[in-house]
């Protein structure tokens, strides 16, 4: 395996600082929904961004408590229920988000080029907490590292179980327009309370979901196919593919006039079929995709805007692999409009009472999951000094990301780690129907 160039070391002159919010803010435990505390979210979201100029650390630290007035349960602790068993809720205690400053001996245009290929180094870029367990680690870790040039990298880390997505973006932009116009009142008011997603009483589950399955013992002897630990066993090989305006027409056009679809239906379908023929799957196999979808304006009544918990579902596709493989792009685009037209306000409801059941689990043995970044609004990030040079996660996994392009709101770079034995097939797919090549950005690399 080619090794990468590794990114130096980070020099910490001092110790994190813990940023409490500015003014004193709610003092109470803050329930979470069943959609926010599965555990197929216990994990920080953790992006990078890469400004080509240097950004006041006192600035950052004071919009930061500032910010946090509004964002106050990032602030608090994640803790175990007292009430509910294996449920989880925010003690929303005032303690702080953990904020660390580093310097980096690297340019932002020598990290430009590095980001082509991202490996594992990239955590060096941000501050590791010591932690028992997931719940140990504060809700928000910054890690803000000046480098040689005048340029600064930010790195974030925000509890998944805490917001998603939108909710991500959604306080980056409050923290930057603080930053730089903080004389403006937020553009959106984050709602915090969860209620609006609270189960149903008795639970009323009106569908089968095949997102999920049953956490149950196996059988003696029965030996379940989980591609899943396979690849989590295997050297895995970050792929990071940029699909231009061109390219998502091209594919968008192998469905017209039969079938009309929307780029993310398009490159979904395109992605999980090249995934599947890349790992030359059992032809019988049932294989899923689960990708995100945001329901806040599909539940009766919609859920607010500025809703800062976990609005979004996971859609499910699934097929035999011998039917995705062998017809045409159609026939998986048809399968994910399916999978998002199936998500009323009634599969949502029915969705969040099976999540009652702490047996209950994401299916991932036979799944690529998808999760969109693009369109959030991410890459527009602005502190002040100008919007980022570079936007993207701070590691590659076997889960894949549909990232949002510098400068082209209309491009996505596919980013996805894959075995290594597979990883010049799954490329080989993946442009092999976008009628131009696709722009590989990160050929090979390690996992990170």
């Amino acid at each position: 395996m080619l090794k990468l160039p590794e990114l130096p070391d980070c020099f910490y002159q001092n110790q994190p600082s813990l940023i409490c919010p500015s003014s004193p803010t709610l003092k109470h435990s803050l329930y979470l929904s069943n959609l926010d505390d599965q555990k197929f979210l216990r994990f920080s979201i953790k992006y990078l961004y890469l400004f080509k100029k240097s950004i006041s650390l006192d600035i950052l630290k004071y919009s930061l408590s500032k910010v946090l007035v509004h964002y106050y349960p990032l602030a608090g602790r994640l803790r175990a229920s007292t009430e509910v068993d294996q449920k989880l809720e925010i003690d929303c205690n005032g303690e702080g988000a953990v904020f660390a400053e580093a310097f980096m001996d690297i340019t932002a245009e020598e990290f430009l080029e590095l980001s082509k290929k991202p490996n594992k180094s990239w955590r060096k870029l941000m501050y590791k907490v010591e932690a028992q367990s997931f719940l140990d680690i504060p809700p928000l870790v910054v890690q803000v590292t000046n480098l040689r040039c005048g340029g600064t990298i930010v790195c974030t880390a925000i509890n998944h179980c805490v917001c998603d997505g939108i909710g991500t973006s959604q306080f980056l932009h409050a923290w930057a327009q603080i930053t730089a116009k903080p004389n403006l009142d937020l553009a959106i008011a984050p709602l915090h309370t969860r209620h609006v997603l609270r189960p149903r009483n008795p639970p009323e589950i009106t569908f089968t979901h095949p997102e999920y399955v049953r956490n149950t013992p196996r059988e003696n002897g029965h030996l379940d196919i989980d591609i899943n630990h396979y690849l989590q066993s295997q050297p895995l090989v970050p792929s990071s593919l940029t699909f231009t305006t061109s390219h998502i027409i091209h594919l968008k056009r192998q469905c017209v006039p039969s079938l009309k679809c929307t780029a993310f239906e398009a490159l979904a379908s395109h992605t999980w079929r090249s995934w599947v023929r890349a790992l030359d799957l059992s032809p019988s196999l049932n294989v899923k995709l689960l990708f995100s979808v945001n329901v806040r304006k599909r539940l009766i009544p919609e859920i607010q805007q500025g809703y800062y918990g976990n609005g979004f579902v996971l859609g499910c596709a699934q097929t035999s692999a011998k039917d995705l493989v062998a017809s045409n792009m159609c026939h998986g685009v048809k399968l994910v409009q399916q999978a998002k037209s199936s998500l009323t306000d009634d599969y949502v409801r029915s969705m969040i009472d099976l999540l009652e059941d702490k047996s209950v689990k994401t299916d991932l043995s036979m799944s690529l999951v998808i999760s969109q970044w693009s369109k959030l609004g991410l890459e527009d990030v602005d502190f002040g000094e100008g919007k980022p040079l570079h936007m993207g996660p701070l590691s590659s996994d076997i889960y894949c990301l549909f990232l949002p392009v510098i400068g082209d709101f209309e491009a996505v770079r596919v980013q996805v780690s894959v075995p290594e034995s597979v990883h010049e097939k799954f490329e080989h797919y993946m442009k092999e129907c976008s009628g131009k090549e696709a722009n590989g950005d990160a050929n090979i690399g390690h996992i990170i």
